[in-house]
């Protein structure tokens, strides 16, 4: 009998918890694991190696619901496909964990779960604080993506997880350089900056506009954010009301990031918190100069606590203008870091890792 994961992912959007899900469901499938996809976005198929298969609805009118009904239709039908099959299969979840559990848990199937990011923002929630501790600990096994994560869930929700870094595909990269693609707005005589991730609370961008902000107006520096979200229309105010239309641009989402961070001179994120943040591994990669908050969890640990780029606190705009204006005077110093990083970058290698993934499957089916 063929070996059965379902891997429950409700809302597949565009971040790094879609990269990862992409390339560990591909690797599974590719080594003989019957991978099926529980998702409200049928949408996203061709991501997928051929023969996987979809369980998820197929109704395009679920797509671009909210999280919550997505969850909750994805958690119906996890129930009813667990209820009706006599060998059970593992279920391994990548998203809304605490939904995925209920279910497993009511039908008594084994389930591994992956967590994304910590969730510090329930710190102050005592009663979130107390069902996702009992909850979480249902687990067969709960993955965490970096070492700093692992001493995180240990202390706040006495979990023990098993860590195992992202894995990193350099073939993904080399190919989607090798698609021709002009950025208009970098120009040669300007400190190109980068920004990826979602327009929303979490990222933070505010703190980046504010360093921009900062520089003198004859300071030639150009910046890229990408990404879609709430955030929005908040940033593009910023920028209209402190006139840095000609100094930053907001372009969107775009599945191919990787021509802005191959032209940029350096790679910036001001998160309040990450899990492993995939675009400081792309930039190290690609050998860039990286600037980051030193926020839960992640960032330091690719950075190697600043051997391999810089930190800042969460929301130290003065400190990040200043490491932005300190970039030409600095190149030896920064050369040295990416050194470090490029030296180091191994550990995230894609078998390496995928591999991790696979044993940690089988050890369950």
């Amino acid at each position: 009998m063929k070996k059965r994961v379902i891997i429950f992912n409700p809302s597949l959007e565009g971040g790094g918890v879609e990269k990862n899900l992409y390339i560990i469901s591909n690797y599974l499938k590719s080594n003989g694991i019957l991978v099926e996809i529980l998702t409200c976005n049928n949408n996203k198929s061709n991501k997928f190696k051929k023969g996987t298969k979809f369980i998820g609805t197929r109704s395009s009118f679920w797509q671009n619901k909210s999280r919550f009904i997505k969850y909750l239709i994805c958690s119906i039908i996890l129930f009813f496909n667990l209820l009706i099959k006599k060998n059970k299969p593992l279920v391994f979840s990548f998203q809304a964990n605490i939904y995925a559990l209920v279910v497993a848990k009511i039908l008594n199937t084994k389930i591994i779960t992956r967590s994304n990011s910590a969730p510090i923002g329930w710190s102050g929630n005592v009663l979130k604080n107390t069902i996702y501790k009992f909850l979480i600990n249902l687990s067969n096994e709960n993955i965490v993506n970096s070492l700093e994560f692992r001493k995180y869930f240990q202390k706040s929700f006495n979990v023990n997880s098993t860590c195992i870094y992202n894995p990193f595909d350099k073939d993904l990269i080399k190919y989607n350089l090798k698609k021709k693609k002009k950025i208009k707005f970098f120009k040669k005589n300007c400190l190109n900056l980068i920004c990826v991730g979602r327009l929303t609370d979490q990222k933070d961008h505010l703190t980046l506009l504010k360093s921009i902000k900062l520089l003198k107006s004859n300071f030639n520096v150009r910046l890229i954010i990408l990404g879609r979200g709430k955030n929005k229309p908040l940033l593009q105010n910023f920028i209209i009301k402190n006139k840095l239309q000609d100094r930053i641009k907001l372009l969107g989402y775009t599945n191919n990031p990787y021509h802005y961070i191959n032209k940029s001179d350096i790679v910036i994120l001001t998160s309040t918190y990450e899990g492993l943040p995939n675009i400081l591994l792309e930039a190290q990669y690609l050998k860039k100069y990286i600037i980051s908050t030193k926020c839960l969890t992640g960032p330091s640990e690719i950075l190697l606590n600043g051997k391999a780029g810089d930190l800042i606190k969460i929301g130290d705009y003065k400190k990040l203008s200043f490491l932005i204006r300190s970039y030409k005077n600095n190149k030896r110093v920064i050369k040295k870091k990416i050194n470090e990083g490029v030296k180091r970058f191994n550990r995230f290698d894609y078998r390496l890792n995928c591999q991790k993934y696979l044993d940690l499957v089988n050890k369950y089916l």
